[in-house]
C-alpha cells in the first residue's frame, strides 16, 4: 500500500526511495511534501497539518526530531482525537521504523522534522 519507503534517517537527513531529503518533510500516501516548515519550529500547530488533516488517513506519525524536541500543541492533539485520526508521535528515528511498519497496510502519513 504504501508509495515511499524510508531507505535512511540521520540527523538532519532522510532517504525516501533512494533520494535524499535536507529539510523536514511531509510523507502522505500518493506524494512527498518537501521543504515542510511550521509557525513555530518546536511547536506542531494545527495550520502546519493543513494538507495531512484534508487526507484520509488511518494514522499520522509525528516525527518530533532526533532527540524529541518538537512539541505537539494541545490543539493538535484535540483537533486530531475530534476528527477521529489515530497519531503517534516518535523520537524521528523510531517515527521512521514506525512509517516503514505500519504503511505496508495502512493508510498513513508522516509529518517528520529531521534535525533537534
Amino acid at each position: 500500500m504504501a508509495a515511499f519507503y524510508i531507505n535512511h534517517y540521520q540527523f538532519g537527513k532522510i532517504t525516501i526511495a533512494g533520494k535524499t531529503y535536507t529539510k523536514d518533510l511531509i510523507i502522505l500516501p500518493d506524494r512527498l511534501i518537501t521543504g515542510w516548515w511550521r509557525q513555530q519550529g518546536h511547536l506542531l500547530q494545527v495550520a502546519d497539518l493543513a494538507e495531512v488533516l484534508r487526507t484520509e488517513l488511518q494514522l499520522l506519525i509525528i516525527g518530533q526530531g532526533a532527540y524529541g524536541r518538537m512539541q505537539v500543541a494541545a490543539e493538535v492533539q484535540e483537533v486530531l482525537k475530534n476528527m477521529g485520526f489515530r497519531w503517534v508521535a516518535l523520537p524521528t528515528g523510531e517515527a521512521c521504523q514506525e512509517y516503514n511498519h505500519t504503511a505496508q497496510d495502512q493508510q498513513v502519513a508522516a509529518a517528520l522534522h529531521l534535525t533537534c
